[in-house]
């Protein structure tokens, strides 16, 4: 049974790198086997503009009959963040429980790492950042406004389900990997939430001997990401923290241009959502030069999502191979090729 991707390419660079992406899908149907069908949509802050909606009414439940969704990267001047956000991404990753967001770092030769003396392959982890509640939560609200009392208020909420099922997410992949793993928190500043955390986690920890772990306070974390990566595996993280620290770890490997996301529902009951990281880049849309390779490495998760496992290495080696040489990596990591030269370079290796 041929399994279904929702594409939505959404706004600027976001229609650029799923141009690539699918002539990437189209080179792997036939050597590779991948065999996939797709539905395009048009959810995008330009279709706010003109509906009043990023996403039709019934837009979960034309997701909800997809396998996985694919998308580009949404937001653009005039529609504010928090309109192009909760209009599409957040209800996307709630409703369809994609409790984890995962974020692979790991340096390239090519693209120079910022630190000094570390070299390709030297940084290889993963950010476990949880998903859908912490910090990034509905609750709270706004009173007297406009007037010199105003106030606002934002609740966090941690559930010990939400902290049980992304713990034991992250335990499991540091135990197929490296065997170590470092939990972000707060728990001397942040009195309720972050002591909650670390009792959760500790308590998840104990059905994973194999895992050397410890707790680190999340500014200290920052620093350590800076000046020791080479030591770090997975690093798990409530929402607010797995967000700051994968756009950190995202830089020290050299650009945010080339990571990669996946927001998964483990349970496999709902679809993943896989996405690029960078945003979609309004001052440089239309132009040519945006960097196809987070979406293709975005590509990668989830092929391996979906099952194919083959193909998915396969891409992650030419991908690999295209940012070691200036002429087929971008100019924003020093490279001399454009979008159309990165992507025929990967569509030609993989064909």
């Amino acid at each position: 049974m041929v399994q279904r991707v929702a594409v939505v390419p959404g706004d600027g660079i976001g229609t650029e790198v799923t141009a690539a992406a699918m002539a990437v899908f189209d080179a792997l149907r036939g050597r590779h086997g991948v065999d996939l069908g797709f539905t395009e949509l048009d959810w995008s802050c330009r279709r706010y503009a003109e509906t009043g909606a990023m996403m039709p009414a019934d837009g979960l439940d034309t997701l909800g009959s997809h396998d996985a969704v694919l998308l580009g990267a949404v937001g653009w001047p005039g529609v504010p963040d928090h309109v192009s956000l909760w209009g599409l991404l957040i209800p996307i990753r709630r409703a369809f429980r994609q409790y984890v967001n995962l974020r692979p770092v790991r340096t390239y030769a090519g693209v120079p790492c910022p630190l000094a003396g570390v070299g390709p392959g030297e940084v290889d982890l993963v950010v476990v950042r949880e998903n859908n509640e912490g910090e990034y939560s509905e609750v709270g609200g706004r009173m007297y406004r406009g007037r010199d009392e105003e106030m606002a208020v934002q609740e966090a909420v941690f559930t010990r389900h939400g902290i049980s099922r992304i713990a034991d997410y992250a335990f499991a992949l540091a135990e197929s990997r490296r065997g170590r793993l470092i939990s972000a928190t707060k728990s001397n500043g942040i009195v309720h939430t972050m002591p909650f955390w670390d009792e959760v986690v500790a308590s998840r920890a104990a059905a994973y001997p194999g895992v050397v772990w410890r707790s680190e306070h999340i500014d200290a974390l920052a620093a350590k990401v800076v000046l020791d990566p080479r030591s770090m595996d997975v690093l798990l993280a409530s929402n607010l923290f797995g967000d700051i620290l994968s756009d950190l770890t995202a830089a020290v490997a050299g650009s945010i241009g080339i990571a990669a996301s996946a927001n998964l529902d483990p349970t496999r009951r709902y679809p993943s959502m896989f996405e690029p990281v960078h945003g979609s880049a309004p001052d440089i849309a239309g132009q040519g030069v945006a960097n196809p390779i987070g979406m293709l490495a975005s590509v990668v998760l989830m092929l391996r999502h979906l099952g194919y496992d083959g193909a998915a290495t396969a891409l992650d080696e030419v991908i690999t191979r295209s940012l070691a040489e200036p002429a087929t990596r971008t100019r924003d990591i020093g490279g001399t090729g454009d979008t159309v030269a990165v992507t025929e370079f990967v569509v030609s290796e993989l064909r």
